[in-house]
């Protein structure tokens, strides 16, 4: 286990040569405008490299101690001088060729952040909006994922009605103590790994509305507590408001009422049995 212990040439199950002996991993950069067009940080291969000339993203071969995340953020930062500060990694796109795979790690960006070629892999590095990348003389990996990724751009947030939650979780006894229910139900999100239909992993925001007698529930790693001062459907609401208009606002509960004014604002709902069937 040594840093560049994953460069080399390997081949995959397809008859494919592809650089990175444990796979390789990329980062896919992206920042909404204010009129919500995503921009994305892409990178033009210089003309000696590997699919010279073709424009895709920073990245490279993993090395063996590193999962796709961290190879992803080291290759912006060797290839294109970025720093992680601030950048919130929505999700990762597994293209598994057999034997190989290529990560592609989704992170959302709060600026066009500034960005140059900072080793001799990078002839160009350019934030280029959605509509303008079929345009260009893509990378043939980048090419045939690019038409799932797109869909996965848009930053999620989750949005619990604890309350609604741990009813129909229904663990014994609940009602005489709704904190440590919701406490129990939080640490147990928290440790969860969703499900999503084209990503492999998926970090979605975490929003979890309390009230009443589970107000004083502590903070969970990984959730956002907030903790309702009248009405918790009303700070549900409120939450889904606030939502920015490109955001996708998932809120999991039963409450046909509150599904019906949230829905009003845009945002989208599951039931309960979405998130406990996934809780087991």
């Amino acid at each position: 286990m040594a840093a560049k212990d994953g460069d080399g040439w390997t081949e995959c199950a397809q008859g494919h040569r592809h650089w990175g002996v444990h796979g390789a991993s990329g980062l896919l950069l992206v920042h909404h405008d204010p009129g919500g067009t995503p921009y994305v940080l892409m990178q033009k291969r210089s003309w000696w490299s590997h699919h010279g000339g073709t424009w895709g993203l920073p990245g490279g071969a993993r090395d063996s101690h590193e999962d796709a995340v961290t190879t992803a953020l080291r290759e912006a930062r060797e290839e294109a001088a970025l720093g992680a500060d601030g950048l919130r990694v929505q999700g990762v796109y597994l293209d598994d060729h057999g034997g190989w795979a290529f990560e592609t790690v989704i992170a959302e960006s709060p600026e066009r952040l500034a960005a140059v070629p900072a080793n001799r892999e990078s002839a160009e590095l350019r934030w280029v909006p959605l509509p303008e990348i079929t345009e260009r003389r893509l990378h043939p990996g980048f090419a045939a994922t690019w038409g799932e990724i797109r869909g996965t751009l848009r930053p999620e947030t989750i949005v619990l009605d604890v309350a609604n939650l741990i009813g129909a979780r229904a663990e014994h006894g609940w009602w005489r103590d709704r904190a440590g229910a919701a406490t129990r139900l939080l640490e147990d999100v928290a440790g969860l790994r969703l499900r999503h239909p084209v990503l492999a992993q998926w970090y979605p925001r975490m929003v979890a509305v309390v009230e009443g007698a589970a107000k004083g529930v502590p903070d969970v790693p990984g959730v956002q507590v907030v903790a309702a001062t009248g009405s918790g459907d009303d700070a549900i609401v409120d939450v889904a408001r606030q939502a920015r208009p490109w955001e996708r606002v998932t809120v999991v509960t039963a409450d046909r009422g509150l599904r019906e004014r949230v829905g009003a604002l845009g945002a989208e709902c599951a039931g309960p049995k979405w998130l406990l069937s996934q809780l087991g």
